[in-house]
């Protein structure tokens, strides 16, 4: 006779459906994240069932995990479409703790390349100089400063991120758009990973890829590295002096696309004591493909974070170039366990702000406000 000890333990499982409302639809798909994924966003096993413009639906598998709490978020695949309410603010979690089987839901709206933001949130934009001096490349330059919304009435100190190409990150007129820094700046106030210093560098219009060239490369010998030392030597203590910063290297980050990137892995590289942070989107590999990386065994070896970003319809060579430099990264002993490069490919990505602007808020919070380590 088998005890009734050693009975084996049934649990009754039932299916349990999620219908979701949502009176502001669109084409894009549905997803539920939530602790039975890890909070993946855009999980195909996961992804709702269309039955009607505004009306979804989602079974449950019949599985024990699935009996227990589940909390969740619905989104239209990333974080940067997640729902939001009716007045476009973030939404709690969801629960569903209880024993009935259906469970009816409403979003009221989504966000779109992580937008709306709330005007109160917007940094405050701060004109530096119009004539900045350069004096390492005698020249002057425009540069600006964003400070956090609550800026003025804070007594806090911030960590700083220096950027490229201040014209395309928050002018309304930029030729080709704009990353949208501000607007990104304020939704991400909203989730508490948004209070950082952007500085934002202007480049120099004709001369930027000469001035953003390290060294010789493809494109001849450049300006770069006066230009980084201008940053380190120049830029950096004035504003260390000026504004409430956090001025160790663990809280100095520095970034940019395109050339704006491959000057910033120089100076991440050549001044590893100065920035532990670097944000890189579409480097300009090409023009230097077998980037010289043995100087980096003279440095003493420091922790240091890398947000790599390729998109997949740049060039043929743009996430191969991006790839192989992470890797060769990581490969250096002398690097062992100091380098986290955080990699992110869209294979839809192009070459543009639009792109680099979706990114912006992934990469700051990796960066600055998360302990995750790739």
């Amino acid at each position: 006779m088998i005890s009734e000890a050693s009975s084996p333990l049934v649990i009754d499982t039932k299916a349990k459906k999620i219908i979701l409302l949502t009176p502001t639809d669109d084409d894009r798909p549905v997803y539920i994240s939530g602790n039975f994924n890890n909070w993946a966003t855009q999980d195909f096993r996961f992804r709702m069932k269309k039955i009607e413009d505004g009306k979804y639906e989602f079974t449950f598998p019949e599985e024990e995990k699935f009996q227990k709490e589940l909390i969740y978020k619905f989104t239209k695949g990333d974080w940067s479409e997640v729902e939001i309410d009716r007045y476009g603010n973030r939404t709690p979690n969801r629960h569903w703790n209880d024993d009935n089987e259906v469970k009816t839901e409403k979003v009221w709206k989504w966000r779109k390349n992580w937008l709306p933001y709330r005007p109160s949130q917007l940094p405050k934009i701060h004109l530096i100089s119009e004539e900045f001096e350069i004096p390492q490349l005698n020249k002057k330059r425009k540069i600006w400063a964003l400070l956090p919304h609550d800026y003025e009435t804070s007594t806090e100190h911030y960590p700083v991120l220096y950027l490229q190409d201040a014209q395309n990150l928050f002018n309304e007129n930029a030729e080709f758009g704009n990353w949208q820094i501000d607007k990104k700046l304020a939704v991400m106030s909203d989730y508490g990973i948004g209070k950082i210093i952007i500085i934002a560098v202007e480049h120099a219009e004709s001369e930027r890829l000469q001035e953003y060239n390290v060294g010789k490369t493809l494109l001849g010998q450049g300006h770069g590295k006066q230009y980084i030392r201008f940053v380190v030597d120049t830029l950096k203590p004035f504003v260390d002096k000026t504004f409430r910063t956090k001025s160790d290297r663990d809280f100095t980050g520095i970034g940019g696309s395109s050339m704006g990137g491959l000057v910033s892995i120089f100076s991440g590289l050549m001044y590893p004591e100065v920035f532990g942070k670097l944000m890189i989107f579409s480097p300009s590999l090409w023009v230097i493909p077998k980037i010289k990386l043995g100087f980096l065994d003279f440095f003493e070896p420091q922790e240091t974070r890398i947000y790599l970003y390729a998109g997949g319809d740049e060039s043929e060579t743009m996430v191969d170039h991006v790839k192989k430099f992470r890797k060769r990264l990581l490969k250096r002993e002398s690097l062992e366990g100091k380098m986290k490069v955080r990699l992110s490919i869209n294979e839809l990505g192009k070459h543009n702000e639009s792109y680099w602007s979706d990114e912006f808020p992934k990469a700051i919070e990796w960066l600055f406000f998360s302990d995750k380590p790739e």
